[in-house]
């Protein structure tokens, strides 16, 4: 299921069981409270925080020119709920992020999402300066469709050899080397030719 969105899972289950799915919105009205409850029985009993994550997006969020958001296959009450639950909602801005409850593949969310930062703050967000943190191969792909660098993080999902070996620009073993994170993603974001 890794890199799957929540709605692909739920309409695919719902097409193995037979159930009718009709355009009336039905099943998309299911979706929502259905995810937020299963997160939040997960959270509950199997969460944990990914160590030094708390750390790497608060350093991050000091960064000059930067917005932090999610690109996930999560629905965006699912995601929100995850994220406050380890009290990382205050780093990130969910109004641009993109969400597995969207019709799209995550490639074009990536590119959606930096369009809405854009429309957002008025700035204009470039392929280059955006930098997706991956955890699987089918992210680091999302990041090459999507026009952004891809820093993959190797959470236990995939292996870092498989990381590398999807195309990511940069990998790391896990979040806890914080001045190693931020030197990446300047480095990720340069402008050609500098150094």
């Amino acid at each position: 299921m890794a890199g799957r969105s929540e709605s692909e899972i739920f309409f695919d289950a719902l097409a193995l069981n037979g159930v009718d799915v009709r355009a009336d919105g039905k099943a998309e009205r299911l979706l929502e409270p259905f995810a937020a409850e299963l997160a939040a029985a997960l959270l509950v009993s199997q969460g944990q925080l990914m160590p030094g994550a708390a750390e790497a997006l608060a350093a991050v969020a000091k960064l000059d020119q930067v917005v932090q958001t999610v690109l996930t296959g999560n629905g965006k009450p699912t995601a929100m709920l995850k994220l406050r639950a380890f009290g990382l909602d205050g780093f990130l801005d969910f109004d641009i992020g993109g969400y597995g409850s969207e019709a799209y593949p995550r490639g074009t969310l990536l590119r959606v999402a930096r369009q809405r930062a854009s429309d957002k703050h008025g700035v204009t967000f470039g392929e280059r300066a955006t930098v997706y943190v991956a955890d699987s191969a089918r992210d680091v792909d999302a990041a090459r469709i999507g026009g952004a660098s891809s820093l993959a993080v190797a959470s236990g999902r995939a292996s870092a050899a498989e990381l590398r070996d999807a195309g990511a620009d940069a990998v790391l073993p896990d979040l806890t080397d914080t001045t190693g994170l931020i030197t990446l993603i300047t480095r990720l974001t340069e402008p050609p030719g500098q150094t």
